[in-house]
């Protein structure tokens, strides 16, 4: 069983041993859900928007405990409560779901929330008159495609691995490309990282970035669309953290390196770079003239 840590907010998370990180900030699981994820797709104006008939379509890449999805079904069913919704769930095994099923977490919700986000925990695939769900699990660098190849396509993609450093192979252009084939042309992808080399994956795949609030310490996050609308610029600084080699992207070509194969590469990329140290631009705003 996964260590159980509590949150600032009350709401609880895991410690995972292989990633040395919490699947949540230590300022509030539920919280990161909702304003690192839900608010910046929109998914309240979605809902008041929604055509009769129509779905609302999530990715949620990095299930984890499904606190995403639920917030997110929480958002949508709180404007339209009879609105449909498909969810597209990748995690790597069913472990880490089922854990948060059997330690009564998914309680932070309404039984009408809860109990189908359990179900899938259980038997990977839900269906009720207003939620289609699928749990993919595998590494998401082989199912992503596949899912892509089903014709599904996102509104909303939750972008939720653990960080750049410790698990690189979801951060790349090859696998952000992946993600971007499966938004539809006015959705959203939201992230908790700023990283420069996140940004850079971003915007190799085609999409337009603006930064969401901070949420539990002092970076922002990042949103980012086809549709430039409603997406302020990036700040000059995260502008400028863009040429610096901290943009230098980790890159995966067939999508089957490993972890440390992955970042050795981005080393020995950077260490090449004529890009700007990292380290000036960080003097340059610390102590800006």
């Amino acid at each position: 069983m996964l260590p159980l840590q509590v949150t600032a907010d009350g709401s609880y998370t895991f410690f995972s041993p292989e990633f040395g990180e919490c699947f949540h900030s230590q300022s509030g699981a539920q919280q990161e859900a909702v304003q690192k994820f839900v608010e910046p797709c929109q998914l309240s104006q979605r809902a008041h928007d929604l055509p009769s008939g129509a779905t609302i379509c999530l990715l949620d890449i990095c299930y984890g405990l499904g606190y995403n999805s639920a917030a997110a079904l929480a958002a949508i069913w709180a404007v339209k409560p009879r609105a449909r919704v498909a969810i597209a769930a990748l995690e790597l095994t069913a472990t880490v779901p089922q854990q948060a099923v059997e330690q009564g977490l998914l309680a932070l919700w309404p039984p009408a929330i809860a109990r189908p986000l359990s179900d899938l925990a259980r038997d990977r695939a839900v269906e009720t008159e207003h939620l289609h769900a699928q749990l993919w699990l595998g590494d998401a660098r082989q199912t992503l495609p596949q899912l892509q190849a089903s014709g599904f396509r996102a509104d909303a993609i939750f972008l939720d691995p653990f960080s750049p450093p410790r698990c690189p192979a979801l951060w790349t252009p090859e696998f952000l490309g992946w993600a971007a084939r499966c938004l539809r042309p006015t959705g959203r992808l939201a992230t908790y990282s700023c990283a420069g080399a996140v940004r850079t994956a971003l915007l190799t795949a085609g999409l337009h970035l603006s930064e969401t609030p901070a949420v539990g310490r002092r970076a922002p996050g990042t949103v980012a669309s086809f549709d430039a609308t409603g997406l302020p610029p990036l700040s000059p600084r995260s502008q400028e953290h863009l040429q610096t080699r901290a943009a230098v992207p980790y890159r995966d070509p067939d999508l089957c390196d490993s972890a440390a194969e992955i970042v050795a590469r981005r080393r020995a990329e950077q260490a090449a770079s004529n890009l700007e140290p990292t380290t000036r631009w960080k003097r340059r705003w610390a102590n800006p003239q």
